[in-house]
């Protein structure tokens, strides 16, 4: 149940951002986040398509392809949470499948996604984020590399 709460926690809280986003004033965007020294910008960007706007002339599509991988992770995740163990698939699902939720929403509700804030830091500058885009980002990652790790010899 931790792993589902998990989910919903960052779920909740990227939307709970992006609602308070989306009620301030566009033209009180870019600025620096207050504490951040510099390093953080908040933005108020909607973004129709898939990553940097990709496919936004084709919304079914960027409805329907997110929609069924979701469906899919939803799946595997139903699959594997009764079972014992399985700590870090369950964590790395349940991180990526909050910043998922998030993200679908606003595809069906709002028809765009709230991208909200940029890490001033060399590339990464050029790039708004949301924090559904980093939990899908970094759930997956984690799970790439637990699967790699357990894909060495000695560890079968």
């Amino acid at each position: 149940m931790i792993y589902i709460g998990l989910a919903a926690l960052l779920a909740a809280l990227d939307l709970l951002i992006k609602e308070r986003i989306e009620k301030q004033k566009p033209d009180s965007f870019p600025r620096e986040l207050k504490g951040s020294k510099g390093k953080i910008t908040l933005y108020q960007n909607h973004n129709p398509g898939f990553s940097f706007g990709r496919m936004k002339d084709y919304p079914e599509i960027v409805r329907t392809v997110p929609m069924m991988i979701f469906s899919a992770l939803c799946g595997i995740f139903a699959y594997i949470l009764p079972k014992k163990g399985y700590v870090l698939e369950k964590l790395t699902l349940a991180v990526t499948l909050g910043g998922a939720a998030s993200n679908l929403y606003d595809r069906f509700v709002r028809r765009y996604v709230v991208d909200y804030f940029s890490i001033e830091w060399k590339w990464l500058k050029k790039v708004v984020f949301n924090i559904g885009d980093i939990c899908i980002f970094a759930g997956a990652a984690l799970m790439l590399a637990v699967e790699m790790i357990r894909s060495f010899p000695e560890n079968k």
